[in-house]
């Protein structure tokens, strides 16, 4: 029982986040998508993001990339690792870093829309699995492949595509 009251105190507040502050930033950047990894125990981990175009983007190595202006949201109802970090339940800011060789992820506390990235503000930052892909897809692609306590997060635009590992607790 105590861990359905929790799971409800948990996804009233994503409620919250989910319903008013992406759709104000949304309403200047067009609508939001959400990519889901369903945990074995029921548990959900879950980003929401701006759909865009690799033409509409302009992306700079070594800067955050904030797909349609705005950061992507991780909400995770599991505690997670990324790296050797811990994240624990809650919504954070994502953000892929874009770099010639390989890309990192920083999952980041500050959830205030309209704010700028601040990097003292990270509780996780890894680097990711970056390939390059023969063929160019013209818009952001991000979605979760789930095997066992894994969901990776895949993000894949213009002819780069980055995997991220996030194991839950």
């Amino acid at each position: 029982m105590p861990r359905m009251v929790w799971r409800a105190v948990l996804l009233s507040l994503l409620w919250t986040s989910l319903c008013w502050a992406p759709r104000l930033a949304a309403q200047a950047s067009g609508s939001q998508a959400t990519t889901t990894c369903n945990l074995d125990d029921g548990r959900q981990v879950y980003v929401r993001y701006t759909p865009t175009t690799s033409k509409a983007e302009k992306i700079s190595n070594g800067k955050p990339f904030l797909p349609g202006g705005v950061p992507m949201t991780l909400f995770t109802e599991a505690q997670l690792t990324l790296g050797s970090s811990s994240i624990p339940l809650g919504a954070y800011s994502v953000y892929p870093i874009p770099a010639k060789e390989h890309w990192t992820l920083a999952v980041n506390k500050n959830v205030t829309p309209g704010a700028a990235y601040d990097e003292k503000q990270d509780i996780a930052r890894a680097a990711m699995e970056t390939v390059q892909v023969v063929d160019a897809t013209d818009t952001l692609e991000v979605a979760f492949a789930h095997v066992g306590p894994r969901c990776t997060l895949r993000i894949y635009i213009g002819k780069t595509a980055s995997f991220a590992d996030f194991t839950a607790k």
